[in-house]
């Protein structure tokens, strides 16, 4: 449930907190007021488009903040923790959207910042916005599907998703298959081209690492006299005289001789040094020993240096060809095998993936014909229901048809598949459209809802529709932005009851220009502009009305003027009525249709 509503910069509204409890609330006021804010700031919590234009003039930007209390057990919690936002103390969830003036928005959520997305997720669960925008996305076929796919549910949902895996598949293996029927020589060349090159490496047989290996050790090879006079002369210094001559006794004749005459020293603090000496002749003697190991292992050998060239060579030929070191030259080994792999075209492979095509639109079929009994079964049931809804909508001689209808596909069609011995287009959503028809009354043709409904039938047919869908797929707080456009009379007193109805079980607000309504209503909320304008800027706010601003702001909506004794009357006895209305549904326990 939206617990509430603030709006700061939003449009006309300056600044608005709006108080939102459960049951239905409605949201009334002059044309130009602002009352379409609120929608549209809902729309924001939504995850909806920003748009600069919505900025107030002068504001550095609009904020809209929203605090939901979650229902218990609810997937939204869920949503809540992934994004790692922390609900409140009292365990409401509190979140913002802001733009500024540039159009560039920001969300948070539980504090944190978040994308944009995560509140659109966020209201999936928690926020379901209607207005007249919807009744034109109604019109759309691909909509009128997925009204009818969220009525049926699991029943849709579980074969649907089997149905789009295996047609992901199938759409796969058919592409392949193609492709390689159609590109078979260029493909078989290719193949020549990887394999020669495979052949080639393969001769050669590199090692990971291998070319930087080989230049240290020809470098060391070529460099054999230098490196061992080097190397001599530093055994030299380090170990002394080979022949032991005393004149050239070395680092460690004299780390000895030091050592000697410490230890014999009657000093305390000179023998103390001697254990360090110690050390560094160990060190010493490491070192030499090192020396000498390199002296015995480094020889110039001719043959060898040439057999380290030669190998050079065998490897520049691959990086020349191939990429810029050996380790490059063994990946693209790698990426030609896994790509080799794919380039068979023989008749024997072409055959294989022929079958494992058919094989998988076959069985692609039977889920599309699962979807298909799935969806008029629920087309008889969506149908029977909405027809029903329009019943206690003051059209009770309409009725709704919900026809599922299998698309066929047009030459040349490259999703076509055959199901029950008929070739349909299979798109990602099945092989079905769907299309709501309206029947005016017992005799009229069921004509498709955007020819049989007028402006009024049609915000009830949008309606029903809502009513029947909150049932299927409940969320807890349902918004209407003016879905009550062309109705008027009786038909909007029942349009009023209907949604008050709905209110049991949902939270519902609803933004009206209806008095017959706006009197049905738990809570009344006035968008209303201020008595001053500042620099000629229109300042809007909202504030909840008691009982007695209600009789005088539905006798507004009822006469158009401020105050009149006839227009104060209507107003009380619509709201009585409405008001007797609810406390015996109430009293009844249930819907009375």
């Amino acid at each position: 449930m939206l617990a509430e509503m603030r709006i700061q910069g939003l449009g006309v509204i300056d600044e608005a907190t709006l108080e939102l409890g459960p049951g239905f609330t409605v949201v009334t006021g002059e044309t130009g007021a602002g009352k379409t804010m609120v929608v549209t700031g809902l729309h924001l919590l939504g995850g909806g488009r920003a748009e600069a234009s919505r900025v107030r003039t002068g504001a550095r930007r609009a904020v809209v903040e929203g605090r939901f209390a979650l229902p218990e057990g609810s997937p939204a919690a869920g949503i809540v923790a992934e994004a790692g936002a922390e609900p409140d103390d009292d365990g409401s969830l509190l979140a913002a959207r802001t733009v500024n003036p540039e159009g560039r928005s920001r969300a948070y959520l539980g504090g944190r910042s978040v994308p944009v997305s995560v509140l659109a997720e966020l209201s999936e669960q928690l926020l379901a916005v209607h207005g007249q925008n919807d009744q034109l996305r109604l019109l759309r076929p691909a909509e009128q599907r997925a009204v009818l796919d969220r009525f049926a549910g699991a029943a849709v949902a579980g074969p649907l998703a089997e149905y789009r895996r295996i047609r992901e598949e199938w759409q796969r293996v058919a592409a392949e298959l193609t492709e390689r029927a159609e590109r078979s020589r260029e493909l078989a060349r290719e193949a020549d081209l990887l394999r020669h090159g495979l052949a080639e490496i393969d001769a050669v047989a590199p090692q990971p690492g291998e070319d930087g290996d080989l230049v240290a050790e020809a470098k060391r090879l070529a460099d054999a006299d230098q490196l061992r006079e080097a190397a001599a002369a530093a055994q030299y210094a380090v170990s002394g005289s080979p022949e032991g001559d005393p004149d050239a006794p070395g680092a460690l004749g004299a780390v000895g001789e030091a050592r000697r005459r410490l230890s014999a020293s009657e000093d305390q603090a000179l023998r103390a040094l001697e254990p360090r000496l110690a050390e560094a002749a160990a060190l010493l003697a490491d070192v030499g020993a090192e020396l000498s190991g390199y002296l015995d292992r480094l020889d110039a050998d001719p043959a060898r240096l040439e057999q380290v060239l030669a190998r050079q060579a065998e490897l520049k030929q691959l990086t020349r060809k191939y990429a810029a070191d050996v380790d490059g030259v063994l990946a693209w080994a790698e990426q030609a095998r896994q790509r080799l792999s794919g380039l068979d075209t023989s008749e024997e492979a072409l055959a294989e993936l022929a079958r494992r095509r058919d094989e998988l639109a076959t069985e692609l079929a039977g889920h599309a014909e699962r979807v298909t009994v799935e969806r008029r079964a629920a087309a008889d049931a969506l149908a029977k229901a909405v027809t029903e809804e329009l019943a206690g909508l003051a059209m009770p001689q309409a009725s709704v048809q919900v026809v599922v209808e299998s698309r066929a596909a047009e030459p040349g069609d490259a999703a076509a598949l055959t199901v029950g011995g008929r070739d349909l287009h299979a798109g990602p959503d099945g092989v079905d459209d769907v299309e709501l028809r309206l029947v005016a009354h017992p005799g009229a043709p069921a004509l498709p809802v955007h020819k049989g409904a007028s402006g009024g039938e049609l915000s009830r047919v949008m309606l029903a529709l809502e009513v029947v869908l909150s049932h299927a797929d409940p969320v807890p707080t349902l918004v209407f932005d003016e879905v009550d456009a062309g109705v008027g009379g009786r038909a909007a007193v029942e349009v009023g009851r209907r949604l008050a109805r709905l209110a049991r079980s949902h939270q519902v607000i609803v933004v009206t220009h209806l008095a017959q309504v706006a009197a049905f209503a738990d809570h009344h909320l006035v968008v209303d502009k201020s008595a001053t304008e500042s620099g000629g800027v229109t300042r809007s706010g909202v504030r909840r009305l008691d009982d007695s601003e209600r009789v005088v702001e539905l006798a507004r909506m009822l006469a158009g003027l401020d105050f009149t004794y006839s227009g104060r009357a209507h107003a009380e006895e619509l709201l009585a009525t409405a008001e007797a209305d609810k406390r015996e549904f109430h009293g009844a326990g249930g819907d009375r249709r």
